[in-house]
């Protein structure tokens, strides 16, 4: 490889590991696999430890990846979570062991642990009661999610028995088993979302999640694995363990405490195998040494642990050759290219097609036509194409260009700035993205109109008797002509223009998600409602006010706005209000109406869930937004208000105490 084209190669392999760490750490949207991911980046350090000139400050190799989101307060770690070193190879957890042994003259135990596949997670206690849960963020600070992590059940609130120290940190997983991923997947599936590629993906999305009671529903599940404290009455971390079990924590009952290496590689490989009977999915196994004194003796490095090591199992694969590539078009106009293969068994099934996500990841693994290319299951559950055999490649290959025209309907594809996928936009003309609008706007969490599935949309559509939502309305003028389709029988049509009547009762929110609007789910719709309780008033809302309101970012306030002004969007919002559709939200039952309509932004820690405090403001007539800006009338602060203070004071917005607070709502 010439210098310029490993200058090349750097930029795309930087430009490839940053997407997947925004993906990854703060989307909770991963594209590849671990094992993918550390290939990429061992790349990458290759040609920058070949090539010292092209390394760079922000080369991704210089810093670690965040999961820190704008919408949770900002905690710094009492004690770093430091990652682990990962290995792949048996050797190396032999070498591993021999530099530990190496260092003392007494024996030296190992306690091999699950490594659970989900996310990490901080859990302070004080005297007992669960104190704050904190995120991994950058390893130096994270984001609290206390209220969230409380409606996980293997969490304890209080800790059983008088022993345990009086100020101490838990460290552990929050996982999500694969019952409760298949429920999830069914009900997202339902209302048109995608699914989550795996539990992990999943988890993570979940804690993140502003809405504290859909994080309840989602079933998350927790494992704790290590201890942090000054002065804790252990000297051993398996010690620590089993007390910590006997205090009310989940520890894993396979965590074991090994005598040597020869243990610890039969503990590794016996899980390997036996993995694929767990409830929920693991990713390898953490080899940790035992006694605190000989792990405080190793010591650290500037990102790891000496005395820890991580083997990650590698994913299981299959080489199978490349016949085509199909690219389908979602509801939102992305387009996804996918596989199609010769069927080749893996992991108990056989994969005849697999995705290769964008056209970047195309280009990264410059996959051909009758290559022979290495499929793996994503979290071993979604298929996808992650490398090719180059020694099998056929000599007249040529590259394969991605599409520049949608398959669909023709239209020339753009890409957004910042974004993987390309899109389609023609949202109106093309056949896909309008079947698909409509099937999200009929699914259960929206307008739930029975009767109409997926089929029943696309034969509709097809005879020309719906071209958008609106029409579902004026269905009731065409009965006999839908009685005569096949498989739609009198009953079923009448059952069906029943159901469409009843939707016009469902409440504004769920409306609002109906209407498919770009990264407007159904917590963001509800919390949009409100906020806005009618249409003409979200309207007549700009972006400040729109991002001003509770969990609305910058990028969703642009989508709503887009939304709204777009001119055929204005036609259809016409139509469905002259049939009869609820764009305007219920009254509340107020206590009081003493902070007359006031806008409020909560921070800091209270004596109260931040949730409790919110729905007080919204119960006395007020509202509350994620951010400061001009047009908030009050900030409710508790202590280590941090950012959100400064700002007030600089924008002369009036500061509450919680007392002050109480007192404004007191005369009810």
């Amino acid at each position: 490889m010439t210098k310029a084209e490993a200058k090349n190669r750097v930029e795309l392999l930087r430009k490839a590991i940053e997407r997947h760490n925004h993906s990854y750490y703060v989307l909770a949207q991963p594209a590849i696999s671990d094992f993918e991911f550390d290939l990429l980046m061992q790349e990458l350090q290759g040609l920058e430890k070949k090539y010292p000139e092209l390394q760079t400050l922000t080369s991704p190799t210089q810093r670690v990846g965040s999961d820190l989101s704008e919408e949770f307060v900002t905690v710094a770690h009492r004690f770093p979570m430091m990652s682990l070193a990962n290995t792949y190879s048996e050797e190396e957890v032999r070498d591993f062991a021999t530099r530990v042994e190496k260092a003392f003259d007494e024996p030296v135990e190992y306690v091999c642990e699950l490594k659970f596949d989900g996310t990490s997670i901080s859990l302070t206690y004080e005297k007992g009661v669960l104190l704050r849960a904190v995120t991994r963020g950058d390893g130096v600070q994270g984001d609290d999610v206390t209220t969230n992590v409380r409606t996980i059940r293997a969490i304890p609130l209080q800790l059983h028995g008088k022993d345990f120290p009086s100020d101490f940190e838990m460290r552990g997983e929050i996982i999500l088993p694969h019952s409760s991923f298949e429920k999830l997947n069914v009900e997202r599936e339902d209302i048109g979302e995608q699914p989550f590629a795996n539990p992990r993906n999943a988890a993570a999305g979940t804690l993140k999640t502003l809405d504290s009671k859909e994080v309840a529903h989602r079933n998350l599940d927790s494992y704790v694995y290590y201890m942090l404290g000054n002065d804790l009455p252990f000297t051993s971390h398996y010690d620590s363990l089993q007390h910590a079990r006997e205090w009310g924590f989940k520890v894993s009952e396979h965590t074991c405490c090994c005598k040597g290496i020869a243990e610890v590689l039969q503990f590794i490989r016996k899980w390997d195998v036996e993995r694929r009977k767990l409830p929920y999915d693991t990713d390898g196994v953490v080899v940790k040494v035992n006694s605190y004194a000989q792990q405080r003796a190793l010591g650290f490095t500037a990102k790891t642990p000496r005395w820890a090591i991580a083997y990650k199992f590698k994913a299981e694969r299959a080489l199978t050759r490349l016949l085509s590539v199909d690219y389908q078009v979602g509801r939102t106009g992305a387009i996804t290219p996918v596989a199609n293969l010769e069927p080749v068994k893996l992991a108990g099934t056989v994969v005849k097609r697999a995705s290769l996500h964008n056209a970047d990841q195309m280009a990264l693994l410059d996959v051909r036509l009758n290559d022979m290319v290495y499929v793996e299951k994503g979290g071993e559950i979604i298929p996808k194409i992650v490398g090719v055999e180059l020694f099998q490649r056929p000599a007249d290959s040529e590259f394969l260009p991605y599409i520049t025209h949608c398959p669909e309907c023709g239209e020339e594809l753009i890409r957004l700035e910042g974004e993987a996928k390309h899109y389609c936009p023609n949202e109106y003309g093309c056949t896909p993205q309008i079947i698909g609008k409509i099937i999200h706007f009929i699914s259960r969490k929206a307008m739930d109109i029975n009767g109409l599935g997926d089929e029943t949309v696309e034969l509709l559509y097809r005879h020309e008797l719906i071209h958008n939502a609106a029409d579902l309305y004026t269905l009731k003028d065409k009965r006999m002509q839908m009685i005569e389709l096949e498989r739609m029988g009198e009953k079923s049509v009448d059952n069906m223009l029943e159901s469409i009547e009843q939707s016009k009762q469902v409440p504004f929110g769920r409306v609002l998600f109906a209407l498919g609007i770009r990264e407007v789910g159904e917590v963001t719709a509800k919390k949009i409602a409100e906020f806005f309780p009618s249409l003409e008033e979200l309207r007549q809302a700009d972006l400040e006010q729109l991002r001003s309101a509770y969990s609305v970012g910058e990028q969703i306030a642009k989508s709503v706005l887009a939304f709204l002004n777009d001119e055929k969007n204005k036609l259809l919002l016409v139509r469905l209000i002259e049939y009869g559709l609820n764009f305007k939200a219920d009254a509340k039952c107020l206590l009081s109406s003493n902070l007359g309509n006031a806008t409020f932004v909560i921070t800091g820690t209270l004596s109260r869930p931040r949730e409790d405090f919110k729905a007080m403001v919204e119960r006395h007539g007020g509202k509350v937004t994620s951010s400061i800006s001009k047009n908030t009338s009050y900030l409710l602060a508790g202590e280590k208000a941090g950012s959100k203070l400064q700002q007030a004071e600089k924008l002369q917005v009036r500061v509450l105490s919680e007392e002050e607070f109480m007192s404004m709502i007191a005369d009810s």
